[in-house]
């Protein structure tokens, strides 16, 4: 029923834009006929904004596979380098909670584990709102930092690289099922804030799926069930996203197409020194405002991946 609702709501939005189209077309007979200006003047502002429309509605067309519609849980993870990647997953986190606040979106920090002396080793962020995941999942892939060193005495240039995961933010629902049995669960105290509840009780959750591995952890919320729940929501969608490569690696191969997962692999390259320049190695589109994206400015990224998407599938 929710997704029979949700291609009615597509429908009604393209047929009031055709019915817009030729209630315009009328009117410009009618206004050319009768010569009236301020008329011709309204039609020319309603073509604008029908053309802008449109070509929303199009772009939107890209978000069409399964879970593009759903909000997203989006981890960080530092590489090597220590306390500079570390500086660096923080710096990506404030990025992203950037973009979400400008976007719309509601975001909530869900899990994080600080690092020994400054950022983060690891941090999850589940950001609600509408094609969320659709537009996150451009952002999935190591991001790689050149910079002047914040924390080298030397003023030396430093190379930080850090993991950025998006996964879909599944509902209950979903086709993906997990056997209790095969769910190991650890409780144990919070280390991040929350205060003095979250400090003496045992609230954190530990997840570690046996059959493949994967362990999520979820310590923000104030109750030991609402961080088990989130913590499942996050095992499932990433079991999902494990599912989902698995399936396009294989793809690939039978296209002939070598993929190679690793830390080699950097989608994006953020350079503050010696010039500045943010550039996504996959579309190669660059700007030279590096501190405008660090401040949330993702959309052109975001967008030309999408389309560079488009022109993969047609090959």
């Amino acid at each position: 029923m929710r997704h029979l609702s949700d291609l009615r709501e597509e429908v009604t939005v393209w047929k009031n834009l055709a019915r817009r189209v030729d209630d315009a077309l009328d009117l410009v007979g009618m206004a050319a006929a009768e010569n009236d200006q301020s008329m011709l003047a309204e039609l020319t502002d309603e073509s604008e904004s029908a053309l802008k429309l449109l070509t929303d509605l199009e772009f939107k067309l890209v978000l069409s596979a399964p879970h593009d519609k759903e909000g997203a849980l989006l981890s960080i993870h530092a590489g090597a380098g220590g306390t500079e990647s570390q500086d660096w997953t923080e710096m990506l986190m404030r990025m992203y909670l950037r973009w979400a606040e400008a976007s719309g979106y509601k975001a909530l920090l869900v899990d994080q584990t600080e690092g020994e002396e400054a950022g983060l080793k690891s941090v999850t962020i589940e950001i609600s709102g509408a094609y969320v995941y659709g537009y996150l999942k451009a952002e999935r892939g190591v991001h790689r930092l050149v910079r002047i060193s914040p924390f080298d005495s030397n003023k030396r240039r430093h190379t930080s690289f850090a993991l950025v995961e998006v996964i879909p933010d599944l509902e209950t629902d979903i086709e993906i099922e997990i056997n209790p049995e095969e769910v190991e669960v650890d409780v144990y105290k919070s280390s991040g804030a929350g205060g003095q509840h979250v400090q003496k009780n045992s609230t954190a959750i530990r997840l570690r799926h046996l059959p493949t591995g994967l362990v999520v952890t979820c310590q923000n919320q104030r109750s030991q069930l609402q961080n088990r729940e989130t913590a499942l929501r996050i095992l499932r969608g990433r079991l999902y996203d494990l599912e989902l490569t698995k399936q396009e690696t294989e793809q690939a191969r039978l296209k002939g197409k070598h993929v190679e997962a690793g830390w080699g692999n950097q989608i994006r390259s953020y350079v503050l020194h010696p010039y500045k320049m943010v550039k996504d190695h996959r579309t190669d589109h660059e700007v030279g405002n590096a501190e405008a994206v660090l401040d949330g400015r993702l959309d052109d990224f975001i967008q030309a991946y999408l389309r560079y998407t488009i022109g993969q599938v047609s090959k």
